[in-house]
């Protein structure tokens, strides 16, 4: 059995592997990818396997945003640590999902369900809609916890131009000054309102208020103006350029 799996974080790859081959679930494995951009370059390079375990939050985004490229006919079984609530939809739009840290007894459930299926239900756009906004609604905050010399300080995310990683150190900018966030990139772009702000790339994230100016770049990309720059140059990736459009229509 050929299969792929999607996963960000190399530790929880190489766990799941341990864990398929203790369930004594024959397969091959085609490969690990971390990120949406390179999933979307993989599916449409190769054939699809025969079963994806996939990641819903990747490291430039959720896994949803794949579907929105790809007509991925496989069957997926999830991994996330995302409340049940926001993903029951899964139990009739993939073969199953495991909630983390996963249990080898749910794996094993989990690959006698897919053994047994007939075939795969496509997931449909309205359900990803769907989750999509049940996940991002209940993560949207109004405040962020910022260093500021020995102590520390709030800002309202509507204060915020952009952030960005450097060196494994999340930065905002919020008029004009630099804060260092005690959090990782893809944890702070989740708990933001994604009406006001779009993950432009794996390690960028801007407001719609900050862009002054879009020109096109290189590679079918763009490139944009941002207001207090500061040394950022911030270019959307080549697989998020036609999204951003759309959002910055929205």
């Amino acid at each position: 059995m050929k299969i792929l799996i999607i996963e960000d974080e190399a530790r929880a790859a190489s766990q799941l592997k341990r864990m398929i081959s203790a369930s004594g679930f024959y397969y091959e494995l085609l490969g690990i990818i971390d990120t949406v951009e390179d999933a979307i370059l993989w599916f449409k390079k190769n054939e699809a396997p025969e079963l994806v375990f996939m990641d819903i939050q990747l490291a430039d985004g959720l896994s949803f945003e794949i579907f929105q490229k790809i007509d991925l006919e496989a069957p997926i079984i999830f991994t996330t640590a995302f409340d049940q609530y926001a993903i029951q939809a899964f139990k009739v739009n993939s073969v199953d999902y495991l909630l983390k840290p996963i249990q080898q007894e749910n794996l094993n459930n989990a690959l006698s369900k897919f053994n047994k299926s007939i075939k795969n239900v496509p997931i449909e756009p309205y359900i990803l809609k769907q989750l999509l906004g049940s996940i991002q609604s209940k993560n949207i905050r109004e405040g962020i916890l910022v260093k500021e010399g020995n102590g520390f300080l709030q800002i309202k995310t509507s204060e915020l131009s952009y952030c960005y990683s450097e060196n494994s150190i999340t930065f905002g900018v919020a008029s004009g000054k630099r804060y260092i966030i005690n959090e990782n990139i893809d944890e702070l772009f989740d708990s933001l309102d994604q009406n006001k702000f779009f993950r432009i790339n794996r390690g960028q994230i801007v407001s719609k208020t900050s862009i002054s100016k879009i020109e096109s770049y290189f590679n079918h990309r763009v490139k944009l103006a941002i207001i207090n720059p500061r040394d950022q140059e911030f270019i959307v990736s080549r697989s998020k350029t036609n999204d951003f459009k759309d959002w910055m229509n929205s």
